[in-house]
């Protein structure tokens, strides 16, 4: 009995070093060595900081693409999804209301254009990625009202498109905020 009590303390000495002091100081060394050093890839205009390419924003006006909704109004101290499933009410009515508003202010689109990630919430609230379907309708809206040719803003959203990794793996996407930003550097 001993013999499995002394094993025991040190098995859990072994662990408690492993997991409580390298792997933790092992992912904040590469965190360090990433892009950002671990404080997410800042995009900055004129020295300031207007945004993380890994956090979602709120982008309401029409010359802009309009990322996906969030369910915590875009608050990174709040991550979190709505909870509510298909057969809530309030739910239905929420992705009805979206559905309505991409229709009339994307005329020419159909119903059936529109991708669910245009009007349904992340997990997380915050993705900053919309699908590349959904970058593509509101290409018209946006050319319509910054009076820019259509196909030079369809060019821009295939500039800023990320394909599947290895063209394999996970949709094609387009990041919001440096889409948004490109279109600004247009006019």
């Amino acid at each position: 009995m001993k013999k499995y009590i002394t094993q025991s303390i040190r098995l859990t000495l072994v662990l408690m070093v492993l997991l409580c002091i390298l792997y933790p100081l092992s992912i904040a060394l590469a965190g360090k060595m990433s892009s950002g050093n671990g404080g997410g890839e800042k995009i900055t205009r004129n020295g300031k900081v207007i945004g993380y390419a890994l956090l979602g924003q709120s982008f309401t006006k029409p010359e802009y693409f309009w990322g996906r909704p969030s369910s915590v109004d875009y608050n990174a101290a709040g991550s979190a999804g709505s909870n509510k499933g298909p057969s809530n009410e309030d739910y239905l009515k929420l992705v009805s209301d979206r559905i309505d508003t991409l229709l009339k202010y994307n005329p020419g689109i159909k119903k059936l254009d529109i991708p669910a990630d245009m009007v349904t919430a992340s997990g997380s609230g915050l993705d900053p990625n919309i699908s590349e379907q959904g970058a593509i309708i509101q290409i018209k809206r946006i050319a319509t009202i910054r009076k820019i040719d259509v196909r030079k803003v369809a060019e821009l959203v295939v500039k800023n498109t990320n394909k599947p990794i290895l063209g394999l793996f996970g949709p094609s996407s387009v990041n919001v905020l440096k889409l948004n930003l490109a279109l600004d550097e247009l006019n």
